[in-house]
């Protein structure tokens, strides 16, 4: 008697089975893999906003909170009132170099850079601070005995507004965050500087956080500007 052989040897299939006779259940066929992350398809992300409108005003609580952590972080790091304020000036360099652009497209649709020195501090003045703190800065000075050097006043910067500074840490100015940023809009705009900087305006007692940011521009830049003002007019 030959020996017993598997059908499938010779290429025969084994009988199927009568569902209908028998107590199995026949199994669907397995679907194609589908992940298990779902992605939002109405909710919209920061990516679908209008660049041409305006945000909506930020919370000043929420503001307060994450600014005082900033501080609070670099403090940290820091070993004196200068390097701190160092620190914050660093941090807010990289938003003033996205602040141009954006605030620019807003004003024209298309990012038109200011060409003279007058145009950018004006900018500044006004559309900057329209765009960050809501209202324009208080004063636009020229200084009187260096030609490079220009002020921006605030009589009450909303950085310093719900900071507690300790007294032997009298010196330090938290509007160095601000002052970064516009240090970030002049050399996104090839206005280069020496350095942006903010100080106390010490005797004012109507507003006793009156800031003054000075900008100190490249000897290269004043040259530039009186070039083509020269050549206007």
């Amino acid at each position: 008697m030959p020996a017993a052989t598997d059908d499938n040897t010779y290429g025969v299939q084994p009988p199927g089975l009568d569902f209908k006779d028998s107590n199995t259940i026949p199994l669907p066929p397995p679907k194609h893999f589908q992940p298990s992350l779902r992605y939002p398809s109405s909710r919209k992300t920061i990516y679908d906003r209008n660049l041409s409108r305006p945000s909506s005003t930020t919370s000043l609580a929420s503001f307060a909170y994450i600014f005082n952590t900033i501080i609070t972080y670099h403090h940290a790091k820091s070993g004196s009132v200068s390097e701190i304020e160092t620190r914050l000036n660093r941090a807010g360099y990289p938003i003033g170099i996205k602040m141009l652009d954006l605030l620019l497209y807003r004003q024209s649709g298309k990012a038109v850079r200011p060409i003279r020195l007058l145009e950018l501090l004006q900018f500044i003045h006004g559309a900057l601070w329209r765009g960050l703190f809501g209202r324009a800065a208080d004063a636009l000075e020229q200084s009187t005995s260096k030609k490079n050097e220009y002020m921006i006043v605030d009589n009450e910067p909303v950085v310093n507004t719900y900071i507690s500074i300790p007294r032997e840490m009298s010196q330090l100015n938290c509007a160095a965050f601000v002052a970064g940023i516009i240090e970030g809009v002049c050399d996104a705009a090839a206005f280069g500087t020496e350095g942006v900087t903010a100080h106390w305006a010490e005797g004012d007692e109507m507003w006793p956080g009156k800031t003054i940011f000075l900008l100190k521009f490249q000897e290269k830049v004043i040259e530039r500007d009186e070039a083509i003002k020269a050549s206007v007019g």
